[in-house]
This record gives structure tokens, sequence and C-alpha cells, in this order.
């Protein structure tokens, strides 16, 4: 198997996927701890069924799919967004997903070409991306993480505590457009490499992974990029083998980490009460 795995990494099209993997690791790394502390899993769930509704709908009409994709999720963002502020998300997102959804699967219905094309809209297609595609990821990701480097003190106040930010003077909802934005071109690149149906993989669990563990907001930002490169990277290299999909592995890996990080913070949080209950019972004695 090992042999297999070294054989395909001589041809220049894994070479270009593996790299398309790291990418959208570092993308989905700097983005899931943010997406955790604003509790928007949901919400990139919503945002990639759009995603999936633009790239069905770009594929019908013969158009590029990587641009419809985003269309579709930059604007279910900014919908869900908007909508928010006026205390109406928690509906709203599930009938936008529901919408793009329905939408997405007419479109797929709908398109005579190759069954496997529109299906690696659902399940991800890292092995065929192609050099203009690992381009437009790499400008992508180098536009989020710079975004979100520019704006990381307001942008991680008004997630922590979006009142207080907003009596401090911090524009809260301008930011969250942003965000809304940032989130729409993640789940869009996402959605080319491991499908709309497992963007979760690595736009939420990593964050949550990290948030057991982390000591910092910097500090869950480092762990989430690990935890991210090593579900992208390690399951496109697993996959080569069997030839099965990216995603499967993508999703065991990350859950996996999830579960490890979840058992590690369980355990130093029984230890931190053990240590403040002896604390506070050697207090009483003296």
């Amino acid at each position: 198997m090992l042999s297999q795995t070294l054989e395909l990494l001589e041809f220049d099209f894994v070479r270009q996927a593996l790299l398309a993997s790291a990418l959208l690791g570092l993308l989905s790394g700097v983005m899931t701890p943010l997406i955790v502390l604003r509790r928007m899993s949901f919400s990139v769930h919503a945002t990639s069924e759009l995603a999936l509704m633009g790239g069905a709908a770009a594929l019908l009409l013969g158009v590029n799919i990587g641009l419809g994709a985003v269309v579709g999720a930059i604007v279910a963002a900014i919908v869900l967004a908007v909508l928010g502020f006026r205390g109406q998300q928690d509906s709203s997102i599930g009938v936008v997903m529901s919408f793009g959804l329905g939408l997405a699967v007419l479109f797929l219905y709908l398109y005579p070409g190759n069954s496997s094309t529109a299906m690696s809209l659902l399940t991800g297609q890292v092995v065929g991306v192609s050099g203009a595609s690992t381009w437009a990821l790499a400008a992508v990701t180098a536009v989020v993480v710079g975004v979100v480097a520019l704006l990381w003190r307001p942008l991680l106040f008004a997630s922590a505590d979006p009142e207080m930010a907003s009596a401090a003077g911090i524009p809260v909802r301008a930011l969250s457009v942003i965000f809304a934005v940032l989130i729409g071109l993640a789940s869009a690149q996402s959605v080319r490499i491991v499908g709309a149906l497992l963007v979760m993989a690595l736009l939420i669990t990593p964050g949550a992974a990290a948030a057991q563990i982390a000591s910092s907001p910097l500090r869950a930002v480092a762990w989430s990029v690990l935890f991210a490169e090593v579900a992208a990277v390690g399951g496109l290299l697993l996959s080569l083998a069997p030839g099965l999909p990216v995603s499967v592995f993508v999703t065991s890996i990350s859950f996996a980490i999830y579960l490890l990080c979840r058992v590690i913070g369980g355990r130093r949080r029984v230890y931190r009460d053990e240590v403040t209950a002896a604390h506070y019972s050697d207090s009483e004695h003296h």
C-alpha cells in the first residue's frame, strides 16, 4: 500500500491535489475557531448547500463550477448575516438550506452530462482539481487569511461578546457581513474538495477539537490549522492506494481528532477541578 501511494505521488495531478489539500487545510483551520466561537455551525451547513446550488447551476449552464459555487455561497452567507441582525437566524437558516438543496437537486437532475461530474459536487473531487482551480484556491486562501489577520482583534471581540464590542464602538454588523463573505468563500472552496455534504468536516470539526484543548484564541487557531492539515492532507494520502473517495478519510480523521481532544480536554478539566478542590480544602484547614 505504501509503495502504491509513493508511486502515485510521482504524478503531477496527485501532487497538485496534495497542494490543494494543504491550502484548504490552512483556509479551513484559520476560519473554524471563529465559526465555532460565533456558534455558526448550522450557518456553514446552509452556506454549503447554496454553494452546491450555485455549482449545480453553473454545471447545467456550462460555466465555471467554482465561480458558481462562490456566488451561491456568498449570497447565502450575506442573507444569513442580514437576517441574523433581526433575530431571525434560526428559522432563516432552515429556509435557506432547504431552498438551496431543493434547487441543487433540480439542477443536478436536469444536467445531461456525466453523472460523476455532478456527483463530485456532493462528495468532492480533489484529485481532479485543475491548475486554475488550485490558483483560485490559493488566492482565496491568501485573501481570507489576510483579512482575518488584519481584523483579528475586533473580529475576536465581536465574536466573543457582540454587545460589549458594539458598546466599545466596534462595527459589529459590518464585521458580521465581512465574516459571512469569508465563510462563503471558504465554503465554496471546500465544496470543490470534500463536497457539499462533508464541508463541516473541515470548517467545523478542527475548531471544535481545538476548543477542547486550547488555552487561548491564537493557540486555538494554531491547533485548528494543524488538525485541518492532518485531516485534508492525510485523508488524500490514505485514499490514493485503495482508490476510495477522499471525503471518507477526511471525515474519519477529523472525527478521530475530535474524540481524542475531547478525552484530553475532559481529563484536564477533571484534574483542574481536583486541584481546585484540594486548594480550597487546604485553605479551610489553615
